[in-house]
């Protein structure tokens, strides 16, 4: 059975423009999959505890020898390997805060990069492993920056170190501008969204 994976980041959760783009996406790539199973990230209603010590320790130490708590600490982790090794897309919203991406993604980030799970170290550099996956990403933006910023340089960087090398960024900008800046990107993003479900 095909499977989406939905991952929303905005501090206002469902509310946020970036995560009504990810709903729009995943209704409109559910009709053309009926009887796709969907599986939703919300990381600001349930935000991923930021890496310490104490859970990169958890990572690292091999299995047999975990303690029942690192053990609970890299099955988290594994449930969130899982979720994206199971679905054939991955759908994020991402606004832009303080000009990158919000923490609770980092966060996430943090939890999935794992050497040996999900990629790996070759002679010819890192390998990803999740391979075969396609990423839509919806970065919005109260100002207008472009598609040549690190925010987005870092979202692309970072999928394709973990092996997702197929990803569609669609940007909306200006939405603190004025209401026809506003109406006018969301207006295109979904167009773009229009244009990939057909």
């Amino acid at each position: 059975m095909s499977q989406i994976l939905k991952i929303k980041t905005s501090l206002f959760s469902n509310d946020g423009q970036s995560s009504q783009l990810v709903d729009t996406y995943a209704d409109q790539w559910l009709q053309q999959n009926p009887g796709a199973a969907v599986v939703e990230r919300n990381l600001a209603a349930a935000p991923v505890p930021h890496l310490d010590q104490a859970r990169f320790q958890a990572f690292t130490t091999a299995a047999e020898e975990r303690s029942p708590e690192q053990q609970q600490v890299a099955d988290f982790s594994q449930q969130l390997i899982d979720e994206i090794r199971d679905s054939e897309v991955i759908v994020l919203g991402v606004p832009m805060y303080n000009f990158s991406v919000p923490s609770t993604l980092s966060t996430y980030f943090d939890h999935i990069a794992r050497a040996g799970i999900t990629f790996q170290y070759t002679a010819n550099g890192p390998e990803g492993l999740l391979k075969g996956k396609k990423a839509v990403v919806f970065i919005t933006r109260g100002g207008v920056y472009g598609e040549d910023h690190a925010q987005t340089a870092y979202i692309r960087q970072f999928l394709g170190f973990i092996g997702i090398q197929d990803v569609e960024i669609i940007h909306a900008e200006g939405l603190a501008m004025n209401d026809q800046a506003r109406e006018e990107a969301l207006s295109a993003a979904h167009r773009r969204i229009a244009d990939l479900a057909a």
